[in-house]
C-alpha cells in the first residue's frame, strides 16, 4: 500500500445509514478527478484522506508515505494536506496577506526545493491587487484564489479540493478556471479534485475516479474511462472523450491550428498559436457523424479515416460507437452518438473501415 510514486487509498465503514466501501490508487502527479453524484461519497473519501474521517482498518499512502493502515494512523494535523473546501471561509479580521500566512503556520516544505513562497502564490493565482484587502471586500472568485493559496502555502504533499467551484456562477467558474489549469501545469504537486461537473473534470484532470452510492466503479485515466463502453460515461447524454495534443502548424493568415495526435490530426481556429504548444482538446459524441466516404464541399474542417472499434445499443433507438483514428490499433479513441435507424441503413459494421466527420471540438491551452 505504500508504493513510491502513487496515492493508494482503501475505506470501509458505516456511517449513519450511509456505507462507503472505496478504493483505488492513481497517480502521485498531476490532477485526478473524483466524480460522481450527489451522496456517492466524494467529500467522505477526501475527509479520510486529510485525516478528518477514520474508518478502522482503512488504509492511505501518498508518494511512500503510510498515513494510515491497521496498525497506525497518522492525526490530520501531521499529513501534509492542503485542503480548499466549496466555502473559502477566511478570516475575517485579517488582511488577504494575512489568510495567505495562515496557512504557513507550523508548515514546513518536505524540502527547501520544493517549497512554494508567499510572492509565488500571489503570481500565481493573480492575487497582487487584492493583497491588502479585507475578505468583506472580495468577490467569490477572489475569496477562493485565496483559500487555495493558503492552502499551497501550507506546504503540501497533497492538494485536496472538494468543489471548490461549487458555489460560484457560471461567469465566476470560467474566470478561475484558467488559474486551476496555471496550478496545475505550474507546480509538481498532485491534487485530487471533486466535482461532479465533468466539464470542469475534462478541463484540468488526467485521471479519473469514478464513485456511486460509496463504491468505486472505475479508476485510470480520464480518455480511457470516457471511451470504455462498458464504463458508465461512455453511455452518458453528454459523453465526450479528452486527449492532449500538441501545436504542429499554424495558419495566421485564417486563424487555424494543426493539432497532431495519435493515428491523425485535427484541424482547429485559433486567435493565434505557438507551434510546440500544448493544447487539450474534447470531442462530444453527439458532435461526431458517420459516413462510408469522406464528404466533398462541406464546412467541416475534420474528416478523418477512421475504424469502428465497437458499437452498443445505448438506448432503444441509439447507438454508442467507440471510433479509432486512423487504420491501425494505436490511433486514438473516440466516441460518436448516432440512430439505430443510421447504423443499419448505412450497414456499418465493427472492424469496418469507414470516416469521422467532427463538427465541432473543445479547446483548452495546457
Amino acid at each position: 500500500m505504500s508504493r513510491s510514486g502513487s496515492i493508494a487509498v482503501a475505506f470501509k465503514g458505516q456511517l449513519g445509514s450511509f456505507t462507503l466501501d472505496a478504493e483505488f490508487a492513481v497517480p502521485a502527479s498531476g490532477v485526478t478527478g473524483l466524480f460522481g453524484p450527489s451522496a456517492s461519497g466524494k467529500t467522505t473519501v477526501l475527509r479520510a484522506i486529510a485525516g478528518l474521517q477514520r474508518f478502522a482498518g482503512g488504509s492511505c499512502a501518498v508518494d511512500g508515505e503510510t498515513w494510515q493502515d491497521k496498525a497506525s494512523f497518522l492525526p490530520a494535523h501531521r499529513r501534509a494536506v492542503g485542503y480548499v473546501f466549496q466555502e473559502a471561509s477566511l478570516l475575517p479580521h485579517l488582511s488577504v496577506t494575512g489568510n495567505l500566512l495562515y496557512g504557513t503556520r507550523g508548515r514546513r516544505p518536505q524540502s527547501p526545493v520544493d517549497a512554494i513562497g508567499l510572492a509565488d502564490v500571489v503570481a500565481l493565482l493573480g492575487l497582487s491587487p487584492l493583497v491588502d484587502r479585507s475578505p468583506h471586500h472580495l468577490s467569490g472568485g477572489e475569496r477562493q484564489r485565496v483559500a487555495i493559496g493558503r492552502a499551497l502555502l501550507s506546504q503540501p504533499k497533497l492538494l485536496l479540493m472538494d468543489e471548490p467551484l461549487s458555489a460560484l456562477d457560471a461567469q465566476t467558474k470560467s474566470e478561475i478556471l484558467p488559474f486551476l489549469e496555471r496550478l496545475r501545469d505550474s507546480l509538481s504537486l498532485p491534487i485530487i479534485y471533486v466535482s461532479h461537473d465533468m466539464r470542469e473534470i475534462e478541463r484540468l484532470a488526467e485521471h479519473l475516479v469514478l464513485m456511486e452510492s460509496g463504491r468505486v466503479q472505475a479508476a485510470g485515466r480520464l480518455n480511457q474511462l470516457q471511451s470504455d463502453p462498458t464504463a458508465p460515461l461512455a453511455g452518458g447524454q453528454n459523453a465526450s472523450v479528452t486527449f492532449d495534443t500538441v501545436v504542429g502548424s499554424y495558419d495566421a493568415a485564417y486563424g487555424l491550428a494543426t493539432l497532431t495526435v495519435a493515428g491523425g490530426r485535427f484541424i482547429a481556429p485559433m486567435s493565434n498559436a505557438t507551434i510546440g504548444s500544448r493544447q487539450r482538446l474534447t470531442i462530444a459524441a453527439a458532435g461526431v457523424s458517420l459516413a462510408r466516404e469522406p464528404a466533398e464541399g462541406t464546412t467541416i474542417l475534420n474528416i478523418l479515416p477512421c475504424r469502428i472499434i465497437s458499437a452498443s445499443r445505448t438506448a432503444a433507438s441509439e447507438m454508442t460507437i467507440v471510433l479509432g483514428l486512423g487504420m491501425g490499433d494505436s490511433g486514438l479513441r473516440l466516441l460518436a452518438r448516432i440512430t439505430r435507424w443510421s447504423w443499419d441503413k448505412n450497414q456499418f459494421a465493427e472492424g469496418m473501415a469507414i470516416y469521422c466527420h467532427i463538427k465541432s471540438i473543445a479547446l483548452s491551452p495546457l
